[in-house]
Order: structure tokens, then sequence, then C-alpha cells
């Protein structure tokens, strides 16, 4: 069945309607759904596959009449959601924080590594383009965290910000759902750790600062590459290299503890930078030094595939063997332990070289030391205020 705007649409079972023969011979391998650089440009992902939930499957293809020519470039689009809650609880075993908050449904900085891209087909949409070009809001973050702050019986813990979308993407101009966020936990003396490839954080100084002083904060400034042209290619809407490390010095010098985050290490493609990302990352500022390997969940490994064979076809077989050889022969290995580290003589050698670099440097690992002791209860929204 062909829909509007040169789509053909097939069945969940892989079975097409009429004149799609061409399309399937011409799409499929390459994920189901390549979009023209055109339409795409500035964002990281190549394609726009449906959902693996969705009855339908959308596939793009050439009519013979350059329809594709009309379709319009893929905007940024952002939809208010009324979330019912805003803290996240995590019972992984194999990450620091037990608490985190999303302001952000989506991820405009377009990074086609990205491990949340699989959450947006629980909405229905993409996990490609629509992932970074169909985005969420939280006006009511902050509101809701007030609440669930001052609940009976809350035992504060460190809440992560950010950990699944970026907190500082672009959209947070803005919306200012993050910095919303802040002013209450601010307020509540409430510990937190922040993650951000953006430098929109050092708007936020003015808090973070005071936060500081007395030990409920520190910021986690992730570098995947020095290199601003994989970098442009990759994440194309996060800051450039540099100007993450200059988000980690003006950091530091308004005394907010910051630490450097390698995510992910990508064998065959940037692996050969970790001594200079830590030494650049130490030199700026940064006191802790961790780092994730890349992780191909779901769709991520196909988007993943697309882009490497798309961006550097010299490197795709050397790269994904070795992806696999850490991978117990697979793409990804979801198991606690090693799905962020990975397992065999290359992932080894990977530890390996960090580790020591990292001690060479004197930086330590990363750590959630901040102090939950300062606690304040927000006053609970039915409580009566006094009148003097």
């Amino acid at each position: 069945m062909i829909s509007k705007n040169g789509f053909a649409e097939t069945s969940a079972d892989g079975k097409s309607g009429p004149h799609s023969g061409m399309m399937a011979h011409k799409t499929l391998r390459n994920g189901g759904a390549t979009i023209l650089p055109k339409r795409r440009r500035g964002r990281g992902s190549l394609s726009n596959s449906s959902g693996r939930f969705e009855a339908l499957s959308r596939h793009v293809f050439d009519d013979g009449w350059q329809t594709l020519d009309e379709l319009p470039a893929f905007k940024t689009q952002v939809q208010s959601e009324q979330a019912k809650s805003i803290i996240t609880t995590n019972r992984s075993p194999d990450i620091l924080f037990d608490k985190s908050i999303n302001p952000y449904r989506g991820c405009e900085h377009g990074c086609v590594y990205c491990f949340a891209r699989p959450t947006h087909t629980y909405m229905g949409l993409s996990a490609g383009l629509d992932f970074e070009s169909q985005l969420y809001a939280k006006p009511n973050a902050a509101k809701l965290l007030s609440r669930e702050l001052s609940r009976k019986g809350y035992v504060p813990k460190i809440i992560a910000l950010g950990t699944n979308t970026d907190a500082y993407q672009p959209i947070e101009r803005e919306w200012r759902v993050t910095r919303q966020i802040l002013e209450v936990l601010e307020a509540a003396n409430h510990p937190v750790m922040i993650t951000t490839k953006s430098a929109l954080v050092v708007r936020d100084i003015d808090i973070l600062e005071r936060m500081a002083t007395k030990g409920l904060v520190k910021v986690v400034i992730s570098i995947t590459s020095l290199d601003r042209r994989l970098c442009r290619a990759m994440e194309p809407r996060a800051a450039t290299p540099g100007l993450r490390l200059k988000t980690i010095h003006q950091l530091a010098a308004a005394g907010i503890p910051v630490s450097v985050i390698l995510a992910p290490i990508i064998p065959a493609l940037n692996d050969h930078e970790i001594e200079r990302i830590l030494d650049s990352a130490k030199a700026a500022g940064a006191s802790e030094a961790e780092y994730v390997l890349l992780r191909l969940p779901l769709e991520v490994s196909t988007l993943f595939r697309e882009w490497l064979l798309n961006h550097y076809p010299g490197k795709y077989r050397h790269v994904m063997n070795l992806v696999r050889s850490m991978r117990g022969g697979k793409d990804y290995d979801a198991e606690f332990g090693k799905r962020m580290r990975g397992a065999g003589p290359y992932a080894w050698q990977i530890k390996r070289r960090f580790d020591l670099t990292r001690k060479r440097l004197g930086m330590n690992k990363r750590n959630n030391s901040l102090d939950c002791s300062q606690f304040i209860a927000p006053k609970a929204d039915q409580e009566q205020l006094s009148l003097f």
C-alpha cells in the first residue's frame, strides 16, 4: 500500500502492498527508511524507520516523479507533556545513582549512538530522526518535583539529571525546565549530579556555585572525541569539543566539581584518543574520569551501522568486528557488569589504557560523594500557610 508523500506501508509481518517491490529491494537493506541528505541536514540519524511496536512499517521510495524532492526537511518540533511523576527510580546494579530526572523526551543533539533512542518507540515514534526532531518537554517538572520531595517519608538520595536525554539540549534555552528543577533542588538543599554534552550548563553557574559550596552538586561533561569532523558527523547538535573543554574550565574555576566521561568509546574510531582526551580534560580542570563502551541496543545497532557505512565505509568491518569481539559475538550484550565495559582482550586493553592514564594524571574514579544530610523538605501544596 502506498501512502502519501512517497511512503510505502508494509504490515508488521513484512508483506508489502502493490508497487512496493522496488522499495523493498532498494531500502530494506539500508534500515528501511533512508532519508535524503538535504532533508536530514544537521541530524545524526540517516533514517526514520517505524518503531518496532507499530502495525505498519513505512519506507521511503522513489516513485519516479521526484516526489521525495518536495518533502520538507525534518524540523525540531516540541510538544508539552504534562508528566504525572518526575523522579525515576533505578535498580540497575552497575549504575552509580538510584534516582534520576529527565526534563525532556528525545534529544536534539542527535548523537547517532545514543542508547536512549529505542525509548521513542514506546510512543509510536521512530528511534531514528523522530528521536532527535519530535521532542517532548515537561513544563510541570519543577512543580512535580517539589511535591515529590515534600512527601512524608521521602529519603534524599542523589538525583542524576539528564541521564537518558540531555537536560541541556538546545530547547532548554527556551523551555528552561532544567533551571526550574535546579531552583527546587537548591531550595531543598538536595544533592544533584548533572551529565551533559552542552555548554549551556554554564548559564546556571549562579545556582551551581551556591550548591557547590554546600557539597550538593557535581557536573559530568561527556566528551566523545576531540576531532571536530567526527563530532560534527556523530553528534551534530552537541557542543564542539573545544567548547566542552572550555565548559569544564569555567565550572572548575567557579569551584564546581567537574568530572569527564568518555562516552562512548568506539573501537577503531575514537579509542586512540583516550589519553589525549583525559590529558585535555585534566588540564581544563576535571578532577574525576570515567568511560562507557559503545552500546548498541535494539534499533541503535541498525542506526549506527547505517551511519558508519555512510561516513566511514573503510572502517565499517573493522569497527563492527571489534565491537562484536567485546560483546560475545553480538552487537550488544545487556548483561549487568558487561554492558558498560564489554569483555575480551580488546575491552581489557581499553580499560587498562584508561586506568593507567587516569592514574598518571591523578584523576579519581567518578563517585557520588555528595551531602544528603542538609535536605529540607519543601512545604506540601496543601499545607496551611501562616498568617504572620
